[in-house]
């Protein structure tokens, strides 16, 4: 990544800088799109947008008529064309507060940073090697009307994520305060029973995907609350997200799984 998109203005990744009593600094109060950019477009940019206004109108940000879909898509493709990296890149693009107090009225304006990173050739095609994964202990996400939200405040994600890499998984799920597993560190999560693809509901506190959205938009999927009992009973376990898609998991401890159902689902995106 040589250039950030900072507010509009392009500038180097090595001058960038942005004010430290900025709301997401200070109270993680902002919201973030993963999105992959493939051949010059956005995929699935319908489904980012959708989800980042809604979630701005849900922080109370006062948006500005000319921040649209529109204009921001070309803030993103402008700063993956200075990067040179139109072929396939990953954007993080983080909406966040203005400066002051909770209760200023700069926190209520959405400012923004775009970032841009290459992608390896393999994000095109499904990870060859099954995930081994296993569940987080000692954290709980709490299914509120926040929950959904692809926030800033990511703290339990990055503990989550610490523990996997101390049992050397390639990721860890997370349960919610009533127990149900919900999602992993970076993912949404789904099962195969008899031929039944299931994903907890969102409800249960599981961020809002953007692939788990296109995903059921491809095929039957049955929202259940999820359970370690009912993983131990299924056939094929699979991760999603706007930059893997679909990965597949081979291993939750003891079990192993199939890839059936992730194998042609993927051949579908």
């Amino acid at each position: 990544m040589q250039y950030i998109n900072i507010n509009g203005k392009i500038t180097p990744a090595t001058e960038a800088a942005l004010p430290v009593d900025n709301g997401a600094f200070r109270y993680g109060y902002g919201l973030f799109e993963t999105m992959r950019v493939y051949r010059g477009a956005i995929q699935l940019a319908d489904h980012h947008w959708a989800r980042l206004f809604a979630g701005m109108h849900q922080l109370y940000f006062e948006v500005p008529v000319l921040m649209t879909p529109k204009w921001l898509t070309e803030q993103v493709l402008r700063t993956v064309g200075r990067n040179k990296a139109e072929g396939l890149c990953r954007v993080r693009m983080q909406v966040y507060a203005g400066g002051g107090g909770l209760y200023s009225n700069e926190s209520r304006k959405p400012y923004f940073v775009i970032e841009c990173f290459s992608l390896e050739e393999d994000n095109m095609i499904l990870n060859e090697n099954g995930l081994t994964i296993g569940i987080a202990t000692g954290i709980s996400k709490s299914p509120d009307t926040l929950a959904n939200l692809k926030s800033c405040n990511a703290l339990m994600y990055a503990m989550a994520a610490k523990q996997a890499k101390a049992q050397q998984w390639n990721d860890a799920l997370i349960c919610n305060t009533n127990g149900h597993i919900i999602e992993s560190t970076i993912a949404n999560l789904f099962w195969v029973k008899d031929g039944i693809i299931y994903t907890p509901p969102l409800a249960d506190g599981c961020i809002a995907g953007v692939m788990r959205r296109h995903i059921m938009t491809l095929t039957t999927v049955t929202e259940k609350c999820c359970t370690d009992d009912e993983l131990q009973q299924a056939d094929e376990v699979f991760l999603t997200n706007a930059i893997k898609r679909i990965r597949w998991v081979a291993a939750i401890g003891d079990k192993r799984y199939t890839n059936t159902t992730s194998t042609t689902l993927f051949s579908r995106l």
